[in-house]
């Protein structure tokens, strides 16, 4: 397998933590987002989003990290993390989604560039990106305030504890106070007592600048 990533990326995140749970070695090719090497036309031959991370497997190629994450809960099954109940399943997707697609698309570098590029001052591009996080996290905060835990879904780690970890990560690099979300925090912390969330931290992969 190939991984294409890059080591702050949160969506290359996730797919770091799914690949290293499910004990799978890939080769991870960096690309670096600020320098837009993401454009470039080798790599939009392979995502034509142009985004990362991009998995290839022989002849596969696969895009989007959700997707990404249930192919390879679907291919290899084993540790799940899915509930085998539907109605659980649904709700660790919902939640899953709901950072995904709710919070991380609309603080991420290319809204952030974008909103730049129409004279939107630094300050208030920062506290764009910190009022998603906010406002996503506290949503989030909420779906899972019933669960017991430790992670997001019950004892063990699930997709929404992927996604979880990395927004977390985001959040703090926009110096959203955490502290208003004790159940997430109770998931990340559990979470990154894990070595394969740990071992998946930007901090620690070989583009880590």
């Amino acid at each position: 397998m190939k991984l294409h990533g890059y080591f702050r990326s949160s969506a290359s995140y996730r797919v770091r933590i799914a690949l290293n749970l499910k004990g799978l070695t890939a080769e991870h090719l960096a690309y670096h987002l600020r320098k837009g090497e993401q454009r470039d036309p080798a790599y939009l031959a392979l995502n034509p989003q142009g985004l990362v991370p991009t998995l290839q497997d022989a002849d596969a190629i696969l895009t989007q990290s959700l997707a990404i994450i249930e192919w390879l809960e679907e291919t290899f099954p084993e540790p799940p993390l899915l509930p085998q109940d539907a109605l659980r399943r649904a709700k660790v997707r919902a939640f899953a989604l709901a950072i995904a697609c709710d919070v991380h698309p609309v603080q991420n570098l290319k809204v952030l560039a974008r909103l730049r590029q129409l004279g939107i001052a630094e300050e208030q591009v920062t506290e764009w990106a910190a009022w998603a996080n906010r406002e996503g996290l506290a949503a989030c905060e909420t779906l899972i305030a019933g669960e017991a835990g430790p992670f997001c879904f019950g004892a063990v780690p699930t997709i929404a504890d992927l996604c979880l970890v990395p927004q977390l990560a985001n959040a703090r690099r926009f110096s959203v106070d955490l502290q208003a979300f004790p159940r997430l925090l109770r998931a990340e912390q559990a979470a990154k007592a894990i070595k394969a969330f740990a071992d998946a931290a930007p901090e620690r992969q070989p583009d880590a600048e």
